[in-house]
Formats: structure tokens, sequence, C-alpha cells
């Protein structure tokens, strides 16, 4: 009742004992649910400032996937990176909660087949009670530890799909909750961000590699060090920085061709000197200016064939050395097959070194024409001065000397004055030749007929022969003899020798080398007891063919005073046949 009317007040209601209790299980649930997610946020903040703090990618990596087994509490984890230049497959695996005996009886890591394969084509994330209940589901090979329950999330660079994180068997036996998914899909953002950073770092680091080899090769190139000797420290350092197996550069020859001139790594040494084809890759390549990236050297037409004559290689990089029309070569980095192609920043860095090193080689050659120039210069001015100079001093004096034998009483002293003049007479010719040597270009390291023909006479002298044979040499036979002819020069004078030491019983051997503008000539004479009638003459056939092949002569004869000569000439080119 009213408290006017008197009417009873109806009764208020009362929680029971186990209502309340009920109320009270709910807070605390719920406490100690945002207790648990207080401590999961601390945890994955923890996880994302330790993440951060790493430069090195494949650090981060691992530390990414330990760090997600962490926060979901499962047993087994992995990261798997997409393959950027196969984004249907992927290019690494990294697993936690497996021994490396399990991985080694599971054999070959996932490729990105079944419920992987899924999430690289659909990037959302993934929760399964039971992974072998999917559709998509592709079994576990052999040793494989059992996994039931699943959840997956991908690693997202700017929007581009670069990874997943694969998490399975919730310990206790649950399910991955919505919580474990969201901590996860938090912890995959961070981690995006820290891969794109190591990343940065990582390519900053590569380019001061790139950069610090580079300085290397001009430093050398520049202090003088020949541009051939240089190649292989240009193809083994691209082989090192980029991380291949193989490398080699091949320069060109003529006709479209290219020869390999430097290799390194695996078959490398089966490379040198190879020739390769004009319609070939690295041909294309040096003749177009334009990089070129082969994802598998077996399958890719372009190739030739026969370039490496090996089944087991796989990605490779082709790049000019040099740009435009001025590309003097390509430079070749390549992997084992099945190994991880390279990417576009790897074909960046490859073919900014190697423009870089074409330019460096180009310095280094400026250097050396700038210290050829100087070199010759300076011999051109001493064998002026000894033409103008000496020569004509001397010449005035022996005409002296002549004009006054006549008159020198009594004979004996006109006699000697006589060979005072001849003397003379062989001293200016003497110094002829060495102004012969100074006006023709001044040889590299052992390089040059004269040194050549010297290298060999003084090999005979020190073996077979016994003794020093006597050389001259007429004309500018470093300027006129081409390389070709100039081997089969030497070739010439080491057979002569050999007859002479084998036959000749000789103790004088003199060899004289003439060169003009027409032909080149060698003259070898003993005193020995000369060649015999009927003798094997299989050696000197050798000599009359090397004339031959180079539409020259050759002659052998008996000496008046005793011993053999031996005639060889050829017919040198033009001299514009000579200009580069």
């Amino acid at each position: 009742m009213s408290a006017g009317s008197g009417e009873p007040r109806e009764p208020l209601p009362t929680l029971s004992t186990l209502d309340l209790r009920t109320l009270l299980a709910e807070v605390t649930d719920r406490m100690e649910s945002v207790a648990l997610l207080s401590d999961r946020l601390q945890s994955l903040l923890q996880a994302v400032v330790q993440i951060g703090s790493h430069l090195e990618l494949p650090t981060v990596l691992r530390s990414v996937a330990e760090t997600a087994a962490e926060l979901a509490d499962a047993q087994y984890a992995a990261l798997g990176v997409v393959d950027p230049t196969a984004e249907s497959r992927l290019a690494q695996f990294i697993t936690v909660g497996i021994d490396e005996q399990t991985r080694q009886t599971i054999g070959d890591l996932p490729h990105g087949r079944g419920v992987l394969g899924l999430l690289i084509r659909e990037p959302r994330p993934i929760r399964l009670a039971n992974l072998s209940d999917h559709p998509s589901s592709y079994g576990f090979p052999p040793g494989h530890p059992p996994m039931r329950t699943f959840l997956g999330v991908p690693i997202t660079i700017r929007g581009q799909a670069y990874g997943n994180l694969y998490l399975t068997e919730k310990r206790g036996g649950g399910e991955f909750s919505e919580a474990d998914q969201q901590v996860v899909s938090a912890l995959a953002s961070a981690a995006g961000l820290a891969v794109q950073n190591a990343r940065l770092y990582e390519q900053a680091q590569q380019r001061q590699q790139w950069l610090e080899a580079t300085a290397s090769i001009q430093r050398r190139l520049l202090a003088g060090i020949a541009p051939s000797e240089v190649f292989q420290d240009v193809v083994s350092t691209a082989r090192e920085l980029a991380a291949a197996d193989v490398a080699y550069l091949a320069l060109p020859v003529g006709d479209g061709q290219l020869r390999v001139h430097a290799a390194d790594g695996k078959g490398g040494t089966e490379l040198h000197g190879r020739v390769i084809p004009e319609r070939s890759l690295a041909a294309a390549v040096m003749r177009d200016a334009t990089p070129a990236a082969v994802s598998d050297a077996r399958a890719d037409e372009r190739v030739w064939p026969g370039l490496l004559d090996t089944a087991d290689i796989g990605p490779a990089l082709f790049v000019p050395l040099g740009a435009a029309a001025g590309a003097v070569g390509t430079l070749v980095v390549a992997r084992l097959a099945g190994a991880t192609p390279f990417t576009d920043d790897a074909l960046r860095l490859v073919d900014t070194f190697a423009g870089q090193a074409a330019i460096a080689l180009r310095l280094g050659a400026a250097a050396a024409d700038r210290e050829q120039i100087a070199i010759l210069s300076d011999r051109d001015r001493i064998a002026r001065d000894l033409h103008d100079l000496v020569i004509q001093r001397l010449f005035a004096t022996g005409m002296s000397l002549q004009g006054a034998i006549r008159s020198i009483q009594p004979p004996e002293i006109g006699e000697r004055v006589q060979r005072a003049v001849d003397d003379l007479d062989e001293t200016i010719k003497e110094i002829r030749t060495s102004i012969f040597a100074l006006q023709s270009p001044a040889p590299h390291a052992g390089e040059g007929v004269r040194a050549a023909v010297l290298a060999a006479v003084k090999s005979a002298a020190a073996g077979p022969l016994g003794f020093e044979p006597q050389v001259d040499f007429a004309g500018p036979v470093d300027t006129l003899v081409p390389a070709g002819i100039a081997e089969q020069l030497v070739a010439v004078i080491r057979e002569a020798l050999s007859n002479v030491a084998r036959h000749a019983q000789a103790s004088a051997v003199t060899i004289d080398v003439a060169a003009d503008s027409g032909r080149v000539e060698l003259v070898v004479g003993d005193n020995g007891v000369g060649i015999a009638d009927g003798v094997a003459t299989s050696g000197l056939a050798n000599l009359q063919r090397r004339a031959r092949d180079l539409g020259g002569e050759f002659s052998v004869t008996r000496r008046d005073g005793g011993g053999t000569e031996v005639r060889w000439q050829v017919p040198l080119p033009a001299a514009e046949d000579l200009r580069p």
C-alpha cells in the first residue's frame, strides 16, 4: 500500500548466493583477460622495440618468427619469404621449434603449396582448427611432426606481399583465438617496417661494398697495373658481391664474337679462352649496351647452350662493361640451378659496378697512354740527339781519318787507323740500331719483338746451346712487326738454335733480324760442320711451313767458310692495316 492508503509494499529483488558468485567470476575473468591483454600488449611493444633494433635482415626475420611463436603461445612457427621473381612460391623458409635432425629428416622445405600457397595468393589472416581438414591442404612429408591448429598472417611492405607468418599447435591443446590473430597481425605490421629498414640498410651496405671495390680497381689501374691484370679482380669482386657461384668477363675479338678473358668460381677455369659466338646473349648485351637477367640459363634460348658446358647454372645476369656505343665487353654472374634468382636491385648494382669498372679501365688506359707519350717523347729527343750530334760527329771524325790514311807512314800505322775507321762505322751502325729501338713503342714488361727475341736467345744459351749468340737488329722491328708474325719469328729462332745445338757442333752463332716497310728477315748463321746431304729435314720443314703460311720464303745453305745459314723472311702488312 501507499503511505496514504495503507496498502502493503512489494518486496525488493534480492541476489541469490549463486548469482553473486557468477557475477564475481565474470568480473574476475574479465579482469584477468584485461591483465592478460595488458601483458600481451606489453610483450608486443617490447618485441617491436627489439625487432626494430636489429639491422641485419636474417636476424630480423628469425626474431620475428620467434616472437610470433611466443606471443601466440605456439609450439611451431615459420616465416616464409615470397620469391620476388615468382610470387607463387617461397624463396626462404625460417622455422622455429623444429630441431636440426627433424629438419634433415623432412628434407626440402616448403615452396608454397597447399594452405601456405593459399596465404600467398590471398594475403589475409587464416585460422584453422584442423589444418588437414582444409580443402587446400597438401599433406605432410614423412618425418614431419604432427600439426593441427593453424594461424597464418601475411607480412606486407607498402602494400606489397613480402612473406607470411605461419603458427601451428597452440600450446595447451586449444585453438588460436581472435586475440592471438590480432596480436600476431600487429606484430606482422611492425615486422614489415623492420624488414623494410633492414633491407634498406642491406642495400646501403651492398652499395658501399660495390663502391669500395670500384675504387680499389681504379687505384690499381691508375698505379700503372695493366688492364689485363685487373680483369680477374673485376670478375672475382663481381662474383663475391653478387653472391654468385660463377662469373666471367667476355671481350670482343672481331666478327661480333667474344672471348672469355677472366673467369672465377665453379667451372671458371674451363671458361678461359672460350669463344662466344655472335648469336649469344653475351654478345647482344655488349652490342646493345643493355643489361639482361635470366631466371634459368638452361631453359633460355637466348643463352648459347655451350656457354658453360654444365647443366648446373640457373639464374644469371648479363651486364655491359660500359654504356651506349662505348661498351667494351660483357660481365656475367650466375648462380647454380635452383638458387634464389637475382633481384632487380642486384641487377642494378652489378650494372652500376660494371659501368664504373669500365670507366676505371678507360682512366687506366688514358693514364698509361699519357705515360707512354711521355716516354716516347723522351726517347724521341734522345734519338734526335744521337742522330744529329753523336752520329754526325763520329761520321765527320771517320771521314777525316779516312782522308789522312794515304799520307800516314809507315803502312802499319795506316792499317791501324783504317781499323779505327771501320770501328767507327760499326759504332755508327749500332747507334742507328739503337735509334730505331728508341723510336719504337716502349714495350710493356717483356712485350715487343726485341724483348721476345732476346728472351728466346737467352733461354737457348742457358740451355742446350751453351753459349751466347750475337744478335743484331736493323730497322724498327717493334714498330713494323705485328704480334702474329712476331710469334712465328720467335718460334723460328728457337727451332733454328735447337738445330744448331743438336747438329752443328758450332762455337759461334749470329742472329740478324731486319725489318723495313715491306718485310721482316731473319738470318741465323753458325760456324759448325754445315748441313749434311740427305739429313732429315723435319725441323727445317716446320720452318718452311711457317714461312709459307705467312706468304714468305725460307732457305738453308752452306756457308763458304763453313757452317750453315738459315734465312727466313715474310712480308709485313701495310702500316694502315696495323691501326686498331
